[in-house]
Formats: structure tokens, sequence, C-alpha cells
């Protein structure tokens, strides 16, 4: 049934986007060179053609760089999008495209027909031809009420932080998870006793603003099956929960089901940072296809090379948001407001963030203006905020990134713990630095090892599994034969390259990444686990599954029951970090709280050295003493023994060669040492002694 007109009112310039008043909707879009801006109303989702369009008047309807309409009578679920005229001068920077439908950049939910094409709206060829997509995504006025039963930030203190890293649909779409609702918010709920059993008390998600999943034209050159963006690293819209994570019982429902998901994990003391990605959008490079920015005025939304037809590139995705240009930095902070402020988000992880340092001629700056706001907005002023301190432009900031308030993803220790390891001679001294907090890289600008995410794997790289069983990347089914993600893995595969039935190789494989995560939990500065590494999660030696929507990258939950023993102690290791507080405080150790030793006792020729051990001293506030013994040689090593008065003893608490269910131990029943003034490791393997009584 088609929707009688509506009459319209000049409406009003803020807030930018759409919102609800009384007897109608307010409609508010920017675009400063914008010669003529029409509103399209549509009667459901799926439609083509819209059952109104109706044109804003710059007399009436404009306020500076603002367009505005109120339309009467519209309520809650109307599906809309626009159409923008201006000038089409390359040139110029200007690439306004009369006929192209395009996404309203601060709608709150998108409803999309089934499959989003790649390009919903047009593309302009250089000879000036309009390819119009038949089916086209639009944007939803959602209903605001949701009963958040007096949801508040949890508010953890970093220290205490323990950060798990997964994919919103990755987690439970595979058959095994034996989820109600798989790969949705949902389905995220009914794994929250399984996190809570786990131990940590972060989920980082993976990029769950609005994205187009179909947008790649690729296939797998063996199934010949179309490849899919999995990920999620191209917005399309930055306010707007990806509708294909909700159920699809009603349009827009997943803004309430990502609302509900958020409630219960913070119900079960589960803080929730989001991957955001604000430094490229979906639209690519000059050929890609038009969906908002574009069409709405590229030359202020995007950093362009000096022949202004082409975008300067530092994401690696084909275009760079010119995030330091007034105008987007509004636009950025306004949608980290929203998220915290509508959908009680705790905290993001920027993607690429060196990309929001540079200014408007892409160069990087001391002081960027965007980075000192996000740190300083008052709404913003307690979430937590992570960068990817690096970018496709060269720029690695790990150490650097300006601001004390920004944590930083430590690349670094990532490289040195894997080498350390694989048994790199020499390492020894690296180890001790990223052990206690990377204060080499984060001391002398005042950080703290807060401002270290610690991480062995993430999503970006092998998993775990995959760290010790291949030497090689395997991403042929990516279809770019091999030549994409990273070729420097700092892994090793024990003799086998991929999966074997050799014991022993198998043997030395867990031990390994026992070595990792146990070294992970040890480190002062903020653990970050990959999802699933703790129960042996594959790939199958892809390094860089973005396009893999398969088994390839869910989490096949059969492989915990296999794979109990890897489980258990790293659900044992998470618990040994939170009963000693010393490995997590905010600050550097103090010089006289640690003494390091090689295994004659004496210490440590840092550059010479690949053994390793450290007496962390018993604190002042009650907190025990620790000993940890590193061996990763392929030989046992004897290690004397730090001396203990008289009626102390050390307790063994860890010992990652041990059959399981000896290889971590409970409080109160670690193994007893007494009369030990040595203790071997065996070769491959981390100790881990506590200060008992005799």
């Amino acid at each position: 049934m088609m929707t009688p007109p509506f009459d319209h009112a000049t409406g009003s310039p803020i807030p930018l986007g759409v919102y609800s008043q009384e007897g109608g909707i307010n409609f508010t879009l920017f675009s400063r060179h914008a010669t003529r801006v029409f509103l399209l109303l549509f009667n459901r989702p799926e439609d083509s053609n819209p059952s109104q369009t109706i044109e804003l008047d710059p007399q009436h309807h404009r306020t500076g760089d603002i367009w505005h309409v109120f339309v009467k009578g519209a309520k809650r679920g109307q599906t809309y999008a626009f159409q923008v005229e201006g000038p089409y001068a390359p040139e110029q920077g200007h690439l306004f495209c009369p006929h192209a439908i395009l996404l309203d950049p601060y709608t709150s939910a998108v409803t999309s027909p089934q499959p989003w094409n790649f390009s919903h709206c047009c593309v302009r060829h250089e000879d000036g031809s309009i390819h119009k997509a038949s089916a086209f995504a639009k944007g939803l006025v959602i209903h605001s009420g949701f009963d958040w039963e007096d949801d508040r930030p949890l508010k953890r203190h970093w220290p205490e932080l323990i950060i798990y890293e997964a994919h919103i649909k990755g987690l439970t779409i595979h058959p095994s998870a034996g989820a109600a609702c798989p790969g949705t918010y949902l389905g995220v709920i009914e794994k929250i006793p399984y996190l809570q059993e786990l131990g940590v008390n972060a989920i980082e998600f993976m990029p769950l603003q609005e994205f187009n999943p179909h947008e790649l034209t690729a296939k797998n050159p063996f199934t010949k099956e179309r490849l899919v963006n999995y990920w999620g690293y191209n917005t399309v819209g930055f306010f707007a929960p990806h509708e294909g994570y909700g159920t699809r019982q009603y349009p827009g429902c997943q803004v309430d089901e990502f609302k509900t998901m958020v409630k219960a994990l913070h119900k079960a003391g589960i803080e929730i940072l989001l991957d955001v990605v604000f430094n490229h959008t979906a639209e690519g490079n000059e050929t890609g296809p038009t969906l908002n920015f574009r069409g709405l005025d590229n030359s202020i939304y995007y950093l362009l090379e000096e022949d202004k037809r082409f975008y300067k590139n530092y994401s690696g995705c084909g275009n760079t948001i010119n995030c330091n240009h007034p105008v987007v930095r509004n636009f950025i902070l306004d949608c980290l407001r929203y998220w915290v402020v509508e959908m009680h988000v705790d905290g993001f992880r920027f993607d690429l963030a060196s990309i929001l340092g540079r200014d408007r001629s892409g160069h990087l700056t001391p002081n960027p203006p965007l980075l000192e706001q996000i740190a300083e907005d008052p709404i913003l002023r307690e979430v937590k905020l992570i960068a990817e301190a690096w970018d496709a432009g060269g720029a690695y900031l790990v150490g650097r990134f300006p601001g004390e308030r920004w944590s930083e993803w430590n690349g670094h220790y990532r490289d040195d713990i894997r080498s350390f390891w694989r048994g790199d001679h020499g390492m020894a001294g690296t180890l001790a630095k990223r052990l206690c907090g990377s204060a080499d890289l984060y001391d002398h600008s005042g950080k703290a090892p807060v401002n270290s995410i610690n991480f062995v794997t993430c999503h970006d790289g092998f998993t775990l599994s995959d760290l010790v069983s291949y030497h090689h990347k395997h991403n042929l089914a990516n279809g770019e034969e091999n030549s994409d993600g990273c070729d420097a893995n700092f892994s090793c595969n024990y003799g086998v390259e991929g999966p074997t039935e050799d014991d022993l190789i198998n043997r030395i494989r867990l031990k390994q990444g026992k070595n990792m995560l146990a070294t992970l939990f040890l480190s002062r500065g903020i653990p970050m686990l990959l999802g699933g590494d703790e129960f042996g999660r594959t790939q199958h030696g892809n390094n860089n599954a973005y396009c893999q929507d398969n088994e390839t990258s869910w989490f096949d939950w059969a492989l915990l029951d296999k794979n109990r023993e890897l489980f258990n102690f790293v659900q044992g290791m998470i618990a040994f970090r939170k009963r000693n507080r010393v490995l997590s405080l905010e600050r550097f150790y103090r010089q006289d709280e640690i003494t390091w030793f090689n295994c004659q006792g004496f210490p440590p020729r840092w550059d010479d050295e690949s053994c390793l051990g450290c007496h962390i001293h018993a604190g002042r506030d009650g907190d025990p003493g620790l000993c940890f013994l590193f061996n990763p040689t392929p030989h046992n090593v004897d290690f004397a023994l730090p001396h203990l008065p008289h009626d102390r003893l050390w307790l063994k608490a860890i010992d990652t060669h041990a059959a399981a269910g000896e290889d971590i131990y409970p409080a109160g029943r670690e193994i007893s040492l007494v009369g030990y003034f040595s203790l071997q490791v065996m070769e491959h393997s981390l100790v881990v002694l506590t200060l008992g009584r005799r």
C-alpha cells in the first residue's frame, strides 16, 4: 500500500542526523558544495523507487552547510536516502553524482535487501555513463526507547583488564556452537557463561559498524565461491550496528539486539570494546562506488593527491579519511559519543590509528587535534582508548603515539615474544623489557605499562595454533596468489608444515603455545587473548582470513573438548594473574623489586643469553615473591635458584613441560621445593615458582 505524501516544513539544522519530535521526523545532511539536495522516502526497505521525493529549497532548508527538513507525519520505521547534486569536477576534487542514492552518514540503522549489491547506488565511469544498482541500502528511522534497566559503564581499572578479541559472527555461527541465534548479537549472550568460566572481563569485537559483506568480486580459486568481506574493515554506516548480526525479525532489530547484548555482558561483569575504522571508508579509490561521503563532499571527507582526481592512500584500502578537517573531526566525535551514550560501549580500538594523527596534507603532526579532542572530550573522558599505532603509509608509532590516555597494540611485544620462544639467539634482554611492561617504549613519554596492550596473536595474522604449526602463510584461498598477508610471522612448524600425527611434534607445539600464553599473562601491561586460541582454533595457515566467511574463520567449538588441556591451562593462567597483583600494577618495576639472573645465578649477559631467570621480590603490600625460569632452547637447563631466608621455600606453580593437571596448580596446591638449590627446566619450557613458608 502506498503511503500518502507527507507535508514538510523547514526543520532544524541541529542535531545532525535524524531525530523524532512531536508530529514528525527532522532530517539533516551536511554538504558544503551541493547545489540541490533531495530526500527520498520509501515505503519498504526493498523498494527501488521512492514513494516520495522532497527537494530541499536552499532558501528555506539550508543553514550554512547543513540541509534540513521536517517531514510531518513521518514515523519511526521510515526508510530513506538522499540524492545530491553539485559540481562534477574531478580536478577540483568534486565528484557529485546526481543519480547516486546516498546513505545518510548519521543513520543509526541500515536496512538492506539480500544480497546487498557491491554498489548500492551508482558508479560514474570515465566516459560519463552511470551504472545504477537495482538494490541498495537505506537509512531507517528507529525507535529510541530501550529498557536499559539502569545499566551503567563498568569502569574497570586498566590493570585488571583481560581482553578477549572476537568476531561477532564467528563466535557462534559454527554448528558446533549450538547457538539458538547463531552468528548474532544475541548469540554472543549464549557464550557469556563460557567467557566467565575462562576468566576474561572485556571483549573486543572486530568491526560491527555497518558494512557490505558482498562488496568483493574475487572468488576462491578452489571452491569457485565468491569471497566476502568477513572482517568488516570497510565501514559504510558509522553509527549503525551491522544489520547482518541481527536476527532480522523486523527492520532495525539489530539496534535493540546489540543493546540487549551489551546489557547482558555488563551484567556478567564484561566490558565491551569496539574495533572502529576511521581511517578509510568502503568507497575505495577513484574507481570505487559512491555510497555517501564521495557524493556529499568528496574534497572535504578525503585526503586527495595534488591531482585531486586521486586519493592519498595511507590505509592501503584505496582512500584516507581527512580526519583532521574540522567537519570530519566533529563527525568522528559525534559517532564516538553516540556509541558511548546511546549504545553503552566501554571503549574503542582504533584501526590504523596513526592516520588519525595526519594533518590535512597527510603529514604526521606532533599534537594532532583529533587525538587530543577524543582524549579530552567530556563525554569520552572515562572510556578506554586503544590505538593500532601504525598505518599503511609507513607510520609506526608504537611507544610514540600522542597522548597519555591512549594505550596501544604493542606490535613489538608480539614479535619479540614470538622470536624469544622460537629460540632466536640473544633475546633475553628483549624478553625482560617486554615482561616488565616495555619501559623502553613508554617510560620516556610519561606513559605506564597499562599503555601497552600485550598480545601474541590477533585477528590479523596466524592463530596461536598456526603460529606453532606453519613456517609460511597459506593464503591461496584468498584469491591473491598468496601475495596478501604478512610474511614476517616469526613462526616455526617444528618439523612438519601443518597438521601431523607425530606425537612429539604435537607435544612441542602445545608446549610452545603454553609458553607464549603464560608469558602474556605474566607480563605487566594489558593482556589480549585472540578468541579461540585457548582451545587451539586454526585457520589452516591462512594469516589474512579477511574474506573467509566459512569454517576457516569460525570458532569450531568441538576443539574445546579435543584441546581441553590448553583451555585449562589458559584458565589457570588468568586466575594466577588475578591472584598475583604484582603482575598487573600500573607502574614499571623499581630496580629493587626485581633481580635478573642466568642459569648459573649470575647477572645475565643481555645480548648473548637465551635462557633467563628473574626473581620478583615480595612486595610491601603483601604480594608473595615470584620466580620465572625461561628456557627457549632445545636442551634441558639447570637453573640455580635465588637464595631465600630459612623460613621460606619455593613452590612450583607452573611448569609448561609437565603433563595435563601438573602444568599449572591452583592456589594452595603448589609443589614444595624444600631443600632445592637448583631446578632443571626442560627444553622449550617455562617454570614459575611462588614463595611459601616452611
